[in-house]
C-alpha cells in the first residue's frame, strides 16, 4: 500500500507520488497565485507539509484530497502574503454575478441540447485535431476566472467530491454548482469553436 510505504520513508514511493501529482498541484496552485514562481513555491511547501504530516494523516479522506487541501491552504496563505487575497467565497460570488444563463442550450433534464458527434476513424488528421482540441481546451482552462478554474480542476480533473471541494475552498454547495456549471459552459464553448470554427 502506498501510504504504508510513504510512512516507512520509501523514497521510491514518494517519487512515484510526486510524479503522479506534481503537475496537477501546480495547475491548482496557479488558480490562486500571481505567477508560476509563486505557484511552484506553494507546491514545494505542500510537498514538505506532506512529508512532515504523513504520520498525522488519518486516512479518512483520499490521499489526493488531503494533499489538495494542504495545497489550497498553502496557496491561500501565499496569496495573503503577496497582498492579493480576496476571500475565495467573495471571489466565487463575484464570478457568478454577471454571467448569463442560456436555457436554450440545455434540455429540461439539464443535459446539453446538442452533443458533439464522435469522429469515425482514427486518422493522422484526427490525431492532429485531437492534439489541437486538447491544447485549446487547456488554454481555455487557464483563461477561466480563478474560482471557476479551481472548481474544475478539483472536480473534473482531480475527481474530488463536492463536500471535499466545498470544505477546501470554503464555499457552499450551491456556489460550487454555479461555478462548475459556468466553467463547463465556457470550456464547452471553447471546444465548440475549435471543432466548428465559425
Amino acid at each position: 500500500m502506498l501510504l504504508a510505504r510513504l510512512r516507512a520513508g520509501d523514497q521510491a514511493a514518494f517519487r512515484t507520488l510526486v510524479r503522479a501529482r506534481h503537475g496537477r498541484l501546480l495547475r491548482l496552485a496557479s488558480a490562486f497565485c500571481r505567477n508560476r514562481a509563486s505557484a511552484e513555491e506553494v507546491v514545494q511547501d505542500t510537498w514538505l507539509a506532506v512529508i512532515t504530516g504523513l504520520h498525522g494523516y488519518s486516512g479518512e479522506a483520499p490521499l489526493a484530497a488531503w494533499i489538495n487541501g494542504i495545497l489550497v491552504n498553502k496557496a491561500k496563505t501565499r496569496a495573503v502574503r503577496d497582498g492579493r487575497m480576496v476571500a475565495f467565497s467573495d471571489l466565487a460570488r463575484a464570478e457568478t454575478a454577471g454571467d448569463t444563463f442560456e436555457p436554450e442550450r440545455f434540455l429540461a433534464d439539464g443535459h446539453w441540447a446538442e452533443r458533439f458527434s464522435p469522429w469515425d476513424a482514427l486518422t493522422p488528421e484526427r490525431e492532429a485535431g485531437d492534439r489541437q482540441l486538447l491544447a485549446g481546451v487547456a488554454e481555455a482552462l487557464e483563461r477561466l476566472p480563478p474560482a471557476q478554474r479551481a472548481v474544475v480542476l478539483l472536480r473534473d480533473v482531480e475527481g474530488l467530491d463536492s463536500a471535499a471541494i466545498c470544505q477546501a475552498l470554503e464555499i457552499s454547495e450551491a456556489n460550487l454548482r454555479v461555478l462548475l456549471h459556468r466553467a463547463r459552459v465556457k470550456l464547452r464553448d471553447a471546444a465548440d469553436r475549435l471543432v466548428r470554427p465559425r
